[in-house]
């Protein structure tokens, strides 16, 4: 097989964009307000009560369906962070009648169902926490090589914190959102140059400080392991896509990795915070938009998240990007 390529970058957010004062004096953080303002954040989205997170993902796959770029696929990859958003079905329901089924009603089936998408198989994709895009990413370009009847595989991801949460994780001031994207075999605007991921379970129940501190070991780790496995140095990467986190740790990374920091893409981070497993995905169809992204250029998605997982994936521009 030639490749696998990735494109069709879309995402959506919870409709309603908060401020991070406004969010601690509803009683919805952890830190105070003037150290997660100091990290970076300003803004956040939060979905109203009757906005579910399957609803999020219905939003990206339509709006492919839209514009024309979701098409025939063959599977469907549909990743969560939060378990509890791996089930559409009706908890009140399970709780009345103790019967079971109400915990399957699984978003991935709805979604085949919703966009007539009778040929795909479907794969729900959890215990990868905010690394799950990636994760999906990853999965897809082995299914593509496993099954060679197989053309296209789509990819989504979508998460939003119950009712009552807090809307901070380590830190991070938290967006309810999705994102998807397509992986296929057909020459598009990235190819998939290779994928990575570690898991350290022994972390899994680590605290916010101890989850930090591992933060730049394991993601120092990950990106030299990553490009490794490509043949690749830093100095052979044009970007570094990250998550949304303290707007100081890739300078510190960037130093320790030997990457030009202003090679390091994270600008929605003021407007969005954090969106659980869609930043990548976010961060790159801004980075698009500037127009900066060139046909051979390498970017490095790269992600952390709890479990503790870490995950990257180095994507080559191809000529379709720009329609050459």
């Amino acid at each position: 097989m030639a490749g696998v390529f990735v494109d069709s970058f879309v995402y959506a957010l919870g409709e309603r964009k908060v401020q991070v004062y406004e969010t601690a004096a509803a009683g919805r953080l952890i830190s105070a307000p003037r150290d997660l303002e100091s990290a970076g954040f300003r803004w956040h989205h939060i979905c109203e009560p009757t906005t579910s997170s399957y609803d999020l993902a219905r939003r990206v796959t339509g709006e492919l369906a839209a514009s024309g770029r979701l098409g025939r696929v063959d599977a469907i990859v549909y990743a969560t962070c939060l378990p509890g958003n791996a089930n559409a079905g009706d908890l009140d329901a399970w709780q009345r009648s103790g019967d079971v089924k109400h915990l399957m009603d699984f978003p991935a089936s709805r979604l085949q169902a919703d966009f007539g998408l009778s040929e795909a198989v479907v794969i729900g994709l959890n215990q990868q926490a905010c690394t799950a895009m990636l994760g999906s990413v990853r999965l897809a370009d082995a299914l593509l090589r496993a099954e060679p009847g197989w053309d296209r595989v789509l990819c989504v991801t979508a998460d939003r914190f119950p009712e009552g949460a807090k809307y901070e994780q380590a830190y991070n001031l938290i967006s309810d959102g999705a994102a998807a994207c397509v992986v296929s075999r057909q020459p598009a605007a990235f190819r998939l140059v290779t994928a990575h991921q570690i898991t350290n379970g022994g972390l899994g129940r680590a605290g916010d400080d101890e989850t930090v501190g591992s933060y730049f070991t394991y993601t120092h780790r990950l990106l030299r392991e990553t490009l490794d496995r490509a043949g690749l140095t830093p100095a052979d990467l044009d970007w570094v896509v990250t998550q949304n986190t303290n707007d100081k740790a890739w300078q510190i990374l960037a130093r320790l990795l030997g990457v030009d920091f202003g090679k390091v893409f994270f600008s929605s981070m003021p407007d969005v915070g954090h969106v659980i497993s869609a930043d990548n995905i976010v961060n790159l169809a801004e980075l698009l938009a500037t127009g900066k992204v060139r046909p051979g250029q390498r970017i490095a998605l790269v992600m952390a998240g709890f479990g503790l997982n870490w995950q990257c994936l180095v994507l080559e521009a191809t000529d379709a990007l720009t329609g050459d």
